[in-house]
């Protein structure tokens, strides 16, 4: 009895003490499965602080504006120019009329539209409004591009849109600076239909048009990548991002050329303030298919006026249009 007493003693030692070894691994264990999942949950929440947190590009330094400038722009007129149009399309020449009108106003930041009323939180822009007005046999072609672009000159355009409208339908596509350029595309054609994307932020080839007539020498040179115009990206139904191009600036010029497209713009203005536009090139493959061919538009000033043109749409006010050679 006794040696079965000594047997059991020993037994109830060994139990306990491989009960506390198992104790001691399953405490392990649970540790390292927490640890675990704690690196995995903060890991996670890094990444999506990641993705939700994207940084904002930081503005560069504002271009102060002069009083010759504030006076120009700020007299509640527009700038309202009208040019002779020679437009490539379909691989010939069409004559027609084109018109830039510049404007400044308050600008909305969150919904980026044109305030109504003044308050601080305004982002003064100067707007430009381009038409052009053309017939290719008997239908004709009606282009306007808008673009808002900041009138302290240190970011990117806040808005721009373009829309073309012709017998066989219409197109319109729109891009908003925010985060990133959001980019919202409609269009008649099958496989452009409706698109919603966004991308990178890039120079805009419809901005360099406002920036011009605040400062040319802002101007970007050299090797740059550029989002090309609207208007050129819808008819020739080329995808919408930024291409390598090479820019230059003269006294009175500023060039642009796109190699990959085969492309070329030169903007002509006058050296001294206010900058305005004289005309400008643009050189491209214009047509499809055997009628394909390299053609330069081109557009000559004919006249320019200080106008509140949205006071005058009365029939008495039908002679501005004959002051622009429009009629």
């Amino acid at each position: 009895m006794l040696w079965l007493a000594s047997d059991a003693f020993v037994i109830l030692i060994q139990m306990k003490i491989n009960m506390k070894k198992l104790f001691i691994l399953s405490f392990f264990i649970g540790v390292m499965s927490i640890s675990c999942k704690e690196n995995k949950n903060t890991s996670d929440i890094r990444a999506e602080n990641e993705v939700i947190t994207t940084e904002i590009e930081p503005l560069k330094k504002a271009t102060p504006l002069s009083q010759e400038f504030k006076s120009y722009w700020y007299n509640n007129e527009a700038e309202i120019t009208s040019y002779k149009l020679e437009q490539a399309r379909y691989g010939e020449m069409r004559d027609g009329t084109a018109v830039l009108v510049f404007v400044t106003e308050p600008f909305l930041r969150d919904e980026q539209v044109k305030a109504d009323k003044n308050q601080p939180s305004n982002i003064p822009v100067l707007k430009l409004n381009t038409t052009k007005q053309f017939t290719t046999g008997i239908y004709p072609y009606s282009i306007m591009q808008s673009t808002f672009y900041p009138l302290e000159n240190n970011q990117h355009a806040l808005k721009i849109s373009c829309s073309v409208q012709e017998w066989c339908g219409h197109v319109y596509t729109q891009l908003n600076n925010r985060t990133e350029f959001e980019v919202t595309s409609h269009s008649y054609f099958e496989g452009e239909a409706d698109e919603d994307f966004s991308l990178s932020k890039s120079i805009l080839e419809n901005e360099l048009w406002t920036q011009l007539r605040i400062d040319p020498k802002s101007l970007p040179t050299g090797t740059i990548e550029v989002i090309p115009s609207l208007e050129f990206l819808r008819l020739r139904h080329v995808p919408l991002k930024a291409y390598s191009a090479t820019a230059e600036l003269t006294e009175n010029s500023y060039s642009i050329t796109y190699p990959q497209l085969d492309r070329s713009l030169t903007i002509h203005f006058n050296p001294q303030f206010p900058y305005d536009i004289q005309g400008w090139e643009e050189s491209f493959i214009s047509g499809f298919g055997e009628k394909a061919k390299k053609l330069t538009t081109k557009a000559t000033r004919l006249k320019t006026i200080k106008s509140d043109y949205w006071n005058k749409n009365s029939n008495a006010d039908n002679n501005l249009r004959q002051t622009l050679e429009l009629d």
